[in-house]
């Protein structure tokens, strides 16, 4: 019979009332803070990260395909590049890509009787899919494409609407700036209205067709901008953007989108390092309490332990009895704030408690995003270092004499 673990139960589990109870419930809440913040704090940063990383994924891509000299130039127009049968085979063969998007972008101007807007006007084709971004659309309908001409209708960011005082079904008129510095304007029709909370699109990306931005290029038909890939998993990212870079043509390259916007990646990498001070403050405040509670626990139990040495019990068997002791208060405070945890990221998840402002964080409402790594992480690690740390305090237990423990009172 383990005897050590038959005294810590009755201890833990005893219902006398006693200031050792209260102590017991005091180091219980300890445990159940740490991991309740540590796993909401993990939930609340991932969604953060993947939140807004699906938005710039949706609007261009995991991997950009285009003219190798198309990062040397300072315009954000495309050097033009005709459409590839090897290029094609190198997308259609790799099984990591889910998704294959043409495009090509051009510099505009649109303007109403009141005000004038800079827009990068971004072509796509008839199979563009606009699934992708159909949680972003606010108003109206994404653009119909013809099968004789170009498509008349474009498609805003709520910012540009709003700015140019412009409803769905409007018409307006837009310039497009040539490489001669000379203007073109065409007319067209606002047929929907997106919004993705990052400023970076919401106030300059207009979406409309390829065959316009052909047309005013002087490009032939299979003349284009470049591919956008859309991946299976993300995070399969850069081994993909090796592997397209190592097996396309000469003329052409592939770049990550982490590359092409790397200020808004490395500000979301950021969150690894808060995250990390997080989990660190949290253990440490729950190793001092529960050291401090067990600390009190053995002070109080000193006849015990003198009556336990009395006995012939060995200084570590006493020693195993506050370890299981300890043991089985973490456990107990693993278990709660665990509960803890899934019960506040579903009432965050369902009613939003924590709202952002989306202007500033480029989401609306802190985003929920749990993985079973962050429960194994947490729950294990607090287990682990909370009974390492908790044999400090039953050294205590070594100084205790048996003939001063019996008397003590």
């Amino acid at each position: 019979m383990n005897i050590s673990g038959f005294i810590a139960k009755r201890i833990a589990f005893s219902r006398e009332k006693s200031f050792s109870r209260f102590i017991i419930r005091l180091a219980t809440a300890a445990p159940v803070l740490s991991v309740t913040v540590m796993i909401v704090a993990l939930a609340i940063t991932n969604g953060f990260q993947y939140t807004i990383s699906q938005k710039i994924f949706s609007f261009w891509g995991h991997i950009r395909v285009q003219h190798f000299e198309a990062d040397k130039i300072a315009s954000a127009e495309e050097i033009a590049i005709e459409k590839n049968d090897t290029v094609a085979q190198v997308l259609k063969t790799n099984t990591a890509i889910q998704s294959v998007n043409v495009f090509a972008t051009k510099n505009a101007i649109l303007k109403t009787s009141e005000t004038i807007e800079g827009v990068l006007f971004k072509g796509v084709e008839k199979d563009y899919r606009f699934s992708q971004l159909q949680q972003f659309l606010q108003q109206g309908r994404w653009i119909h494409f013809t099968d004789s001409a170009y498509s008349n209708e474009i498609v805003l960011s709520s910012y540009t609407a709003g700015q140019l005082k412009l409803r769905v079904n409007d018409p307006v008129f837009i310039y497009f700036i040539q490489n001669d510095g000379s203007f073109r304007a065409r007319k067209l029709t606002l047929t929907g209205i997106y919004k993705t909370g990052i400023e970076e699109y919401d106030k300059f990306i207009a979406l409309g067709d390829l065959q316009l931005v052909q047309r005013l290029n002087g490009w032939k038909p299979g003349e284009i901008g470049g591919y956008e890939i859309f991946l299976k998993d993300y995070k399969q990212t850069d081994k993909v953007n090796d592997e397209l870079f190592n097996s396309l043509p000469v003329a052409w390259t592939s770049r990550s989108i982490r590359e092409i916007n790397p200020n808004i990646f490395d500000w979301l990498n950021l969150q690894d390092t808060t995250i990390v001070l997080v989990l660190v403050i949290m253990t440490i405040v729950a190793v001092l309490n529960l050291i401090t509670c067990l600390i009190i626990l053995v002070l109080e139990r000193t006849r015990m332990i003198g009556i336990l040495k009395a006995l012939g019990s060995s200084n570590i068997s006493i020693q195993r009895i506050f370890l299981y002791h300890g043991g089985m208060i973490t456990i107990t405070g693993i278990i709660l704030g665990n509960l803890l945890a899934l019960l506040l990221c579903w009432l965050q998840q369902r009613y939003s408690l924590v709202s952002l402002q989306e202007d500033m964080y480029y989401i609306s409402k802190a985003e929920i995003r749990l993985e079973w790594w962050h429960f194994l992480l947490v729950d294990a690690g607090t287990f682990i270092i909370c009974l390492l740390i908790l044999i400090i305090p039953t050294l205590v237990i070594r100084r205790i004499q048996p003939v001063r423990a019996i008397q003590f009172r």
